[in-house]
């Protein structure tokens, strides 16, 4: 009806109200007389509609995305329970149909938009807010969860996973940005190891997921990604959207050490190349900035500057440290 592919990603142009009101009336009928409507801004792993007031409806790009589908089903409950904020509901799981060939969610509706600085009353409180969301999540117990691994992206897992990734970029880019502190920054974060117990990651701690309610931190969504394993992962916000106290704020009230502090530092570069080459090959060598992505608070390459500047700085307060101890 619809001729999706039966391999491979979803157009997700394709991924449309009439299919969903189609999968509905097939699986769940009671539900087939309300609303659909696409959402103001969605992601790229799913497709997310509202239905009706209540709920909204998930349905995953690629095969790719699949194994989070059960996931969700299986851990949010759990999670919620612990949780001092607002996650997702899963309310149904649905099944290939209509023409869409993937498992699918239908979620208890939350409240909220996507943090943006302008949103945000007090971007020191909501530093604090997230610090203490993940910190209560972090002492959850994890017997039974998922390790990291290609159905969290290895979010919670090895940085060094995207080793080779990364140095292709810097290599890539390197006469647009300082490529022996980039490099050195690499290594000062793969160095390191996480040597606790795994614990609860979100695995994808971005504005785009934090949902605020009359300038505050209401609602943490999209666990796609969470996993048990190395909590580095969620730091990753603290350079592409926080800054100066709110990032200060954040750290202070995290229970990560240095070494997690420095591989996020090492996840944030990660990404942060990876977009800026895409962006260059996509413009076929032009050098103009391109935009922040959605949720950060400038673009890649500032991002990538951002991160060289703070680790000056942390080096800098290090080193005044031990000539204050001598």
């Amino acid at each position: 009806m619809f001729s999706f592919r039966e391999d491979g990603p979803v157009d997700k142009s394709r991924i449309t109200p009439e299919v969903v009101r189609c999968l509905l009336r097939s699986q769940f009928p009671a539900w087939a007389d309300l609303p659909v409507s696409a959402v103001e801004l969605d992601g790229w792993d799913n497709t997310t509609f509202r239905l009706g007031t209540e709920m909204s409806v998930r349905l995953p790009s690629a095969d790719v995305y699949v194994p989070q589908v059960d996931k969700e089903h299986r851990w949010l409950p759990v999670l919620a329970e612990n949780l001092p904020l607002p996650i997702p509901q899963p309310l149904a799981r649905g099944g290939p149909g209509c023409g869409y060939p993937r498992p699918w969610s239908i979620y208890r509706w939350l409240d909220g938009q996507p943090a943006t600085e302008k949103g945000i009353a007090d971007l020191v409180e909501f530093a604090v807010t997230l610090a203490d969301f993940l910190s209560v999540m972090y002492s959850i117990d994890t017997r039974g969860g998922p390790p990291a691994g290609e159905h969290s992206f290895f979010r919670g897992g090895p940085l060094l996973t995207y080793d080779d990734e990364t140095r292709s970029a810097i290599v890539e880019l390197a006469g647009e940005i300082d490529a022996v502190a980039t490099i050195a920054l690499w290594e000062e974060a793969i160095a390191t190891q996480w040597t606790g117990p795994p614990v609860w990651v979100h695995g994808d701690v971005g504005p785009s997921n934090l949902l605020v309610v009359d300038g505050r931190l209401a609602a943490v969504i999209d666990f796609g990604c969470a996993a048990i394993g190395d909590p580095a992962c969620d730091t990753v916000i603290a350079w592409t959207f926080l800054y100066g106290q709110s990032r200060a704020a954040f750290r202070a009230r995290l229970p990560v050490d240095e070494g997690t502090w420095a591989r996020g530092r090492g996840w944030a570069l990660w990404k942060a190349l990876v977009t800026l080459a895409e962006t260059r090959r996509r413009r076929d060598g032009e050098t103009n900035h391109e935009g922040p992505r959605f949720g950060w608070r400038h673009d890649a390459k500032s991002v990538i500057e951002d991160l060289l500047t703070d680790q000056e700085a942390g080096l800098d307060h290090d080193v005044a440290g031990r000539v204050d101890q001598d």
